[in-house]
């Protein structure tokens, strides 16, 4: 994948200090690009922003669970004392322990989750992926699958998450990575990103409807207090958010209007202004503090997306 184009400026004393480049694209709600800047072509690894399609494949091979602990499957949780209840709920539901998740062990992803847990040694059920990994092991359980191979590719429950890939992006999948947690990441375009996201929230589907239901009824488990997929969906009623590791984001309407962007330096600073400038786009506009540039305590300039700022 290409660098991009400049999707984001960091001014300090009016002088463009940094520009972080990417990709983004915006569709309105019958499909439509309403803009496109980058490469929407080239794969890229969505990395946790699909979350919501990998819980879609549990479901549909027959795991239950309420919607609180649905959410903490889609979720990058901050790591607080629910995150990891919930967490637990799901493995106990199945009859297993945190002894059954294979997922890299980490500390709360939160800051304040993370200073709270002090010193004391990561674990899986700690690291931001524990809902879904709890979910996966879970499914395993249902369906008498392995459970000590659940992360192989090959593995059935893998190969039923590829297929909600394929069904929903309308793309085959040409290249399989390893993401941090060490589950199997499918990649896909932005485009066929935005596809998926699209025909996820549109979708029938009683099983997608189930997932993007309880990720909006249940945002603070599918992020944590203060982080910006939570605050978003807390601000506009019936949106969907996801963000996903080195730059990746997915925000969706009700009526089908989706925004998907994947930043080339995989730097996730100027985000909320990037959501804030593109939802624009959709006529949604938000009071929301923005992101400042900092000099010697004081406020010295800004981060803007200079692209995306809407004219007449």
């Amino acid at each position: 994948m290409e660098q991009g184009e400049d999707l984001l400026e960091v001014v300090r004393n009016e002088m463009v200090e940094s520009i972080h480049a990417g990709h983004l694209l915006i569709l309105d709600k019958d499909g439509a690009p309403i803009l496109e800047l980058g490469d929407l072509k080239s794969p890229l690894y969505p990395r946790s922003a699909v979350k919501s399609i990998q819980a879609s494949a549990m479901l549909r091979a027959g795991l239950k669970v309420s919607p609180k602990e649905l959410a903490l499957i889609c979720a990058s949780h901050a790591g607080g004392g629910e995150h990891l209840d919930v967490a637990r709920s799901i493995l106990s539901g199945a009859g297993l322990d945190e002894r059954a998740l294979k997922n890299t062990p980490d500390k709360p992803l939160g800051a304040s989750e993370r200073a709270a847990w002090g010193d004391k040694a990561a674990t899986s059920l700690a690291a931001n992926c524990s809902g879904k990994h709890a979910g996966m092991v879970a499914t395993c359980k249902v369906n008498g699958w392995d459970l000590g191979s659940y992360k192989e590719v090959s593995h059935p429950l893998q190969l039923a998450i590829r297929e909600e890939f394929e069904k929903l992006s309308g793309e085959a999948i040409i290249k399989v990575g390893v993401d941090g947690c060490g589950a199997p990441l499918f990649a896909i375009s932005l485009s066929g990103l935005a596809k998926a996201i699209r025909n996820l929230i549109l979708s029938a589907d009683p099983v997608h409807q189930e997932v993007v239901t309880a990720c909006r009824a249940n945002p603070v488990m599918v992020s944590g207090v203060g982080r910006l997929p939570t605050v978003l969906m807390e601000k506009v009623d019936g949106l969907f958010v996801k963000d996903g590791a080195e730059g990746v984001m997915v925000i969706g309407t009700r009526s089908g209007e989706v925004i998907v962007w994947k930043m080339s330096d995989g730097s996730q600073r100027g985000a909320m202004t990037l959501a804030l400038a593109s939802l624009s786009h959709l006529g949604i506009e938000l009071d929301i503090e923005r992101e400042t540039v900092l000099g010697g305590g004081d406020v010295v300039g800004e981060i803007r997306a200079s692209k995306l700022v809407r004219h007449g």
